[in-house]
């Protein structure tokens, strides 16, 4: 597929090498296609063009939303909200709130019955949004190794067709998929990343992920 990644920071670069490295072809967008820390990725990712947040959108079949929450509704406007429509799009966005975290706890600006995913969704409704990626860190997302197996990944959105090419590309990524229902079910995933953000504040253990087991 041609794959196009809305934000340029260290999960933006990981994912856009992990689709690269499926043969997938991959633009990664930013704001500043100058700004000074994408220097070395672009020397060392010479096959992954640099371009803005529109013309990575323009481009992907499927689109990343790898941005920072609190300025995703910005990325989408300046990316284009027509570039969105009708394309599956992997949400990793976590509502996050500028504060420090307290006794390893992080802060969210939506509350237990709002989820930014399903903001999202309203501001571009014709995209297919599947939230995945956002319980982890950019270290596990691709190819993680546990000795306890294969971790899970948690996914919810209103498409399934669009949640059955995520689950695909989880399972060449190495994880097992957890389909957690429609849109709604973002209220519940985007906190498991206070939760495994826990354990990386209090005991500086970043290479973690959750597992779902089965009777």
């Amino acid at each position: 597929m041609k794959v196009g990644i809305i934000g340029s920071a260290g999960v933006g670069q990981i994912l856009a090498k992990a689709f690269y490295a499926e043969g997938h072809e991959v633009k990664l967008g930013t704001r500043d296609i100058n700004k000074q820390g994408l220097e070395s990725f672009k020397q060392e990712n010479t096959d992954i063009k640099v371009v803005s947040f529109s013309d990575a959108a323009k481009f992907g079949e499927l689109l990343v939303l790898a941005v920072s929450g609190e300025v995703v509704h910005n990325a989408v406007e300046l990316a284009g909200k027509e570039n969105f429509s009708n394309k599956t799009v992997i949400d990793v966005t976590n509502p996050i709130a500028k504060e420090p975290p307290v006794n390893g706890v992080l802060k969210f600006f939506t509350d237990i019955n709002e989820s930014l995913m399903e903001k999202i969704q309203q501001q571009i409704p014709d995209a297919k949004l599947v939230k995945a990626f956002n319980s982890v860190g950019g270290y596990v997302m691709y190819k993680p190794k546990f000795k306890d197996g294969t971790p899970t990944m948690f996914i919810a959105g209103n498409d399934a067709a669009a949640k059955q090419t995520v689950t695909d590309i989880l399972t060449s990524f190495g994880w097992e998929t957890e389909d957690a229902g429609n849109a709604a079910a973002a209220r519940a995933i985007e906190p498991l990343c206070i939760l495994w953000c826990i354990s990386g504040f209090l005991k500086n253990d970043w290479y973690h992920a959750f597992k779902l087991l089965k009777a």
